[in-house]
């Protein structure tokens, strides 16, 4: 069967529904987050910190996470941050609250660690501060328009720099995920989200089209094992 990745598909996940709760949810949170650790997914956006926070001396920094699932980066970055003496001010962001229930539980030996529940797209009018903004597999979510006006909000409101970390729409993992459903005995969930959201995902050209769109000056678009791609905006005045 030819798949066509010319253009992003404008299907919708199951999981894009934020009143969603349930057994079957909480098995593909976790199972998102057991194939993203075991592709090095996390690595993927811990490299990106590393490289945002340099030789920064500047403590506390605060990470903003959206849309966190059940907080598994958060958690990688805890520890990376203790292993390194970083003092790092942890928030997840999650439009579900049963996600962020499941998260909370997750964390709760994290003391820098905390989630909020809300739908970020109600609050664009309202300014924050932090340090660095991750999108994990989140942007691949939402229709160009809204990744837009996400990373403009975001972009203006981080002091380092944002680091996305999402798919490539590729036919090639397309089929490589097929296989992998049967590996991690994905449920029914998992499966066809996971399936649509590679077909959501990026080529370099949408990337480096929002950088242009959003006239973004330092930023490097890198291809990551395994089929995904590491966007790192940086924001720093200096």
């Amino acid at each position: 069967m030819a798949i066509n990745t010319k253009v992003r598909s404008k299907d919708e996940e199951i999981m894009d529904d934020f009143a969603l709760e349930g057994e079957e949810l909480r098995d593909a949170l976790d199972k998102i987050a057991s194939i993203n650790q075991f592709l090095g997914g996390n690595k993927v956006t811990l490299a990106g910190v590393e490289k945002l926070v340099g030789k920064n001396n500047k403590q506390p920094i605060k990470i903003i996470d959206v849309g966190c699932g059940n907080g598994d980066m958060l958690r990688a970055l805890a520890n990376y941050a203790k292993k390194k003496n970083l003092d790092f001010e942890l928030v997840g962001i999650d439009a579900n609250s049963f996600t962020v229930a499941h998260a909370e539980s997750l964390s709760k030996d994290f003391k820098n660690i905390s989630y909020q529940c809300k739908d970020v797209f109600n609050h664009l009018e309202n300014p924050i501060s932090c340090d660095i903004v991750l999108l994990t597999l989140t942007l691949h979510h939402f229709v160009d328009e809204d990744i837009v006006k996400l990373l403009a909000y975001y972009k203006g409101s981080a002091r380092m720099g944002l680091v996305v970390n999402d798919l490539q729409r590729s036919a090639t993992a397309y089929r490589l995920f097929t296989a992998l459903c049967y590996v991690f005995a994905l449920n029914r969930m998992s499966k066809q989200d996971g399936l649509t959201s590679i077909l959501r995902g990026f080529k370099r050209e949408d990337l480096q089209r929002y950088s242009k769109k959003l006239q973004l000056k330092k930023i490097t678009i890198n291809w990551k094992w395994a089929f995904r791609y590491q966007w790192i905006i940086n924001t720093a005045k200096v």
